[in-house]
């Protein structure tokens, strides 16, 4: 992942570990490195989330992903995080309804999908969402909100479309239609580095089956509303049965990490994505 990804979480990474590093339970009390587990737990499909009151925004969306598909363009914007690309901050215009303007609902904390760097947007939808409002002739508008709060804010018509990376799934489609497909995703397991529990596993069965046998007293962190979150707690719209480990739920990915490397949770599930860009901004701080 890009060295700017860990440049861009640095200051926030920065208070969570000078906090302290108190535990409420024994593993991970003496960590200083995270690492990830390489072994995709889940397989899922993000889309975006486009209110349901505009068929019309749909169908261009579907037309707009179809096309940076086929030019490259989404290629170039995911070399950007993924490669050597240099990302390009988007800026968000004022809400003002008298003007033509998309709002876009997000939540600035899943690097690389969306973040901040400075006032500015960065992340692979964000340069998306500033493509695709050129592309209608629109101004954009960046409403930045909590995770589990984007597709309700759709829903409820304050926004036009949900740009968050965001799984597709039965409960959210209660809130939104999902447009196509742009992008694979999977959950990862992030450990203290010192960890040896899932050293040699190899594939998400294997994992899966080590992690149903926790018990309550080990703590697993997730960013709230997330499919992390559902793959802990369970979630019969997604297929997961769920864990016996107590799930402890955070505003972002990196505060999760921040506290498990504090001592105070043993693991981390997060999409794949985030947890390499949340674990090497957190290495390379120490």
């Amino acid at each position: 992942m890009k060295k700017l990804l860990a440049a861009a979480l640095s200051a926030v990474l920065a208070v969570g570990l000078l906090a302290g590093c108190g535990s409420n339970g024994d593993a991970g009390s003496s960590a200083k490195t995270a690492q990830v587990i390489d072994v995709d737990l889940t397989d899922e499909e993000y889309a975006f989330g486009v209110d349901k009151t505009q068929p019309g925004l749909l169908e261009q969306v579907n037309a707009f992903i179809s096309k940076i598909k086929e030019d490259g363009t989404l290629d170039e914007i995911f070399d950007k995080y993924f490669g050597d690309g240099e990302p390009t901050a988007v800026e968000s215009a004022t809400l003002d309804e008298s003007k033509d303007q998309l709002v876009v609902a997000t939540n600035a904390a899943f690097e690389p999908f969306e973040y901040m760097q400075g006032n500015s947007y960065v992340g692979i939808d964000m340069e998306i969402a500033a493509l695709l409002a050129e592309e209608l002739g629109k101004e954009l508008v960046i409403q930045n909100m909590d995770f589990d709060a984007v597709c309700l804010s759709v829903g409820q018509q304050k926004c036009d479309i949900a740009m968050a990376g965001l799984t597709v799934s039965e409960e959210r489609k209660e809130y939104v239609t999902f447009s196509d497909t742009y992008y694979q995703a999977s959950q990862r397991l992030i450990v203290p580095s010192g960890d040896t529990v899932f050293a040699d596993m190899t594939d998400a069965e294997e994992i899966a089956a080590a992690l149903a046998e926790l018990d309550s007293s080990v703590k697993i962190g997730v960013q709230q509303g997330t499919t992390g979150n559902s793959y802990v707690e369970g979630s019969e719209d997604l297929g997961f049965p769920g864990l016996e480990a107590t799930c402890q739920t955070y505003k972002s990915g990196s505060l999760a990490v921040q506290d498990m490397l504090n001592g105070n949770i043993d693991y981390v599930i997060i999409d794949a994505a985030p947890a390499a860009a949340i674990t090497e901004a957190i290495n390379a701080m120490q």
